[in-house]
């Protein structure tokens, strides 16, 4: 074998595991974004973490979860949002009306879903409960209004 045969066959096998490793697929992520302690966010996330589970998703199997909580300090929430989107996720989950507004406020791309008390639309997070257009989307628990409309019928 001559010496330039042998140079190239070693560095193509040196470089075969960086090229094997760059070909597998990141797992992908999800970022928490609470407003609340952690303590305070459990029964939450034992929730979303089981709704993730009967979808076939378990963290740490075939989905990464990143958790940031603001504990009560709503200042904190910008810098944060903004952490998970250098990580960066694929998913930024709201838990929180404060943490929406943030999450919505830090990326036009991420896909965001949020869970809050209030209405979305009126709120600027989203154009209409029916299409919320953007990369913002979620649950709403205005009773009020709904429970007008369930009178109504």
């Amino acid at each position: 074998m001559k010496r330039r045969q042998f140079i190239t066959l070693l560095g193509g096998a040196a470089a075969w595991p960086v090229t094997a490793r760059a070909q597998q697929h990141r797992m992908p992520s999800i970022g928490v974004l609470s407003s609340f302690t952690q303590t305070q966010s459990q029964p939450q996330i034992a929730q979303f973490l089981r709704g993730l589970y009967d979808n076939g998703l378990a963290a740490g199997q075939n989905v990464a979860i990143e958790y940031l909580f603001a504990d009560g300090r709503y200042d904190r929430l910008p810098a944060l949002a903004a952490e998970l989107i250098r990580r960066p996720v694929d998913l930024i989950f709201a838990a929180g009306p404060p943490a929406a507004l943030a999450a919505k406020a830090a990326t036009a791309t991420i896909p965001v879903v949020f869970v809050v008390g209030f209405d979305p639309v009126k709120a600027g997070l989203v154009a209409s409960l029916s299409r919320p257009g953007g990369n913002v989307t979620g649950m709403t628990l205005i009773n009020n209004e709904l429970g007008q409309k369930r009178l109504e019928m």
